[in-house]
């Protein structure tokens, strides 16, 4: 039996001035090791969610472990364990790659010339490594989306947050990003990750849960959640199916 990464217990988070809950009674369970899609449309819950198991922002209600320990009382431990790559640039663009990633690393309590030896490291692995003296505001879109996701890496967590890891970069960036993130789970890193993209998730995640309102729709694998929803084909189907087809404003 795997064990267990993270644990939510009917977690509830309502904004203040909001008539409605961001998260409503949210039950998940997520396994080591695993590619964990959390999807959903806009305002679903999926960033509040995420920013609330980094320890980024407080619930109303609910338990929440991670890494086998309560998220209230073992907040400064379990940020040692965990990666997160926000869906917004977080990066300083008059500062080199280099100069940002030492930044990051040094956060993290990395220093000297180990800090140095898995900033080469990642920036190899993610092609830009010639680039690692230009400043950020002078990359391209897909440039500051592989740093971006380079600085959650640097001390190697043991759980890894992405919040739109891809989100507007060009086809050779993406597919870099994603072969990597393949390596990192096959490590055995755990993956929790959003996106809007139907098809990458169907390919990347070994587990979906699809959220609307805040609430849990239905979870399972790719595959299994195809088989479970009648006419359905791909993924993007069951989103369709399960969340309809209307526009939704964030």
């Amino acid at each position: 039996m795997q064990a267990t990464a993270i644990e939510i217990h009917h977690l509830c988070k309502t904004y203040r001035g909001s008539k409605t809950p961001a998260v409503d009674h949210l039950s998940l369970n997520i396994t080591e090791g695993a590619v964990f899609g959390l999807l959903g449309p806009n305002g679903a819950g999926k960033t509040t969610t995420i920013h609330i198991l980094c320890g980024l922002r407080s619930f109303d209600s609910g338990e929440v472990f991670v890494a086998g320990r309560p998220l209230k009382s073992h907040l400064k431990e379990i940020r040692r364990r965990i990666g997160f790559v926000p869906q917004d640039i977080a990066l300083y663009p008059s500062l080199t790659a280099c100069e940002n990633l030492r930044i990051f690393g040094g956060l993290m309590g990395l220093r000297g010339q180990s800090l140095e030896n898995r900033i080469n490291e990642l920036l190899q692995l993610f092609g830009l490594e010639r680039n690692k003296h230009r400043l950020i505001e002078h990359y391209s879109g897909g440039m500051k989306r592989r740093i971006n996701l380079i600085a959650g890496l640097l001390h190697r967590p043991q759980i890894l947050f992405l919040d739109e890891p891809t989100a507007g970069v060009d086809v050779q960036s993406k597919n870099l990003m994603l072969d990597n993130l393949k390596t990192i789970h096959r490590e055995g890193n755990t993956i929790i990750y959003t996106s809007h993209y139907m098809e990458e998730a169907e390919t990347l995640c070994t587990q979906i849960a699809l959220i609307d309102g805040g609430k849990t729709i239905c979870t399972g694998t790719p595959s299994a959640l195809i088989a479970q929803s009648e006419g359905c084909r791909t993924l993007e189907d069951v989103y369709l199916q399960k969340t309809g087809k209307n526009l939704r404003e964030e």
